[in-house]
C-alpha cells in the first residue's frame, strides 16, 4: 500500500489538545472534527491540507489525553498517514485502532519538510522524499497492526468478520 502527498511538518511535542482542541469534543462526527483540526497551531491547515496529505512530525506525536478524536480528525481532515520521530503509545494505538497509518522513523522526520512531496509504501517500509530525491527506511506495521490499517481500523475489521460469519 503506498500513500503519496504533500508533506505538513509540525515540531516537537504535538499534543492532542494541539491537534483537536478540548473545546470540539462535543462534536458528534469525523468531519465536524476535522473542521478544527490543527486549529490552534496552524489555522491555515484546513485549507492546506488535502486528501491524501501526511502530517510529518518530531518526538512524541500525540502526547497528551488518550483521546481517540485526535487521529479521528487527522485521517477526517484528509491526511493519510502521520510520520514521526516518535509517537506517544496512546496515539499510537488509537491510530491503528482508526486504521491511521503511522509510520515511525527519526531520519524520515528530520529529512521531510514541509510542502514537500512524499510517498510512503508501508508494505516495503520505505519513505521517499520525492522532493529532495532522498529515501527512508522503517520498520513496517506487521500483525494486527497492519491488519488494522489495511482494513481501515477495528470497527471496519469486526464489521467484516461478522459480515463473513
Amino acid at each position: 500500500m503506498a500513500i503519496k502527498g504533500t508533506a505538513h511538518k509540525y515540531g516537537d511535542h504535538v499534543d492532542t489538545d494541539v491537534i483537536i482542541p478540548a473545546r470540539y469534543l462535543n462534536m458528534n462526527t469525523p468531519q465536524e472534527l476535522a473542521e478544527h483540526c490543527m486549529e490552534d497551531i496552524d489555522a491555515e491547515f484546513l485549507q492546506k491540507v488535502k486528501a491524501g496529505d501526511i502530517m510529518v512530525a518530531g518526538k512524541n506525536f500525540g502526547c497528551g489525553s488518550s483521546r481517540e478524536h485526535a487521529p479521528i480528525a487527522l485521517k477526517a481532515s484528509g491526511i493519510a498517514c502521520v510520520i514521526a520521530d516518535t509517537f506517544a503509545r496512546i496515539f499510537f494505538r488509537n491510530a491503528l485502532n482508526i486504521g491511521l497509518p503511522i509510520v515511525e522513523s527519526a531520519q524520515a522526520a528530520e529529512g521531510i519538510d514541509s510542502g514537500d512531496e512524499v510517498e510512503v509504501d508501508l508494505e516495503a517500509g520505505r519513505v521517499q522524499n520525492i522532493t529532495q530525491g532522498t529515501e527512508f527506511d522503517f520498520p513496517p506495521l506487521v500483525g494486527m497492526a497492519q491488519t488494522l490499517v489495511q482494513a481501515g481500523g477495528l470497527k471496519e475489521l469486526v464489521k467484516r468478520k461478522l459480515a463473513a460469519e
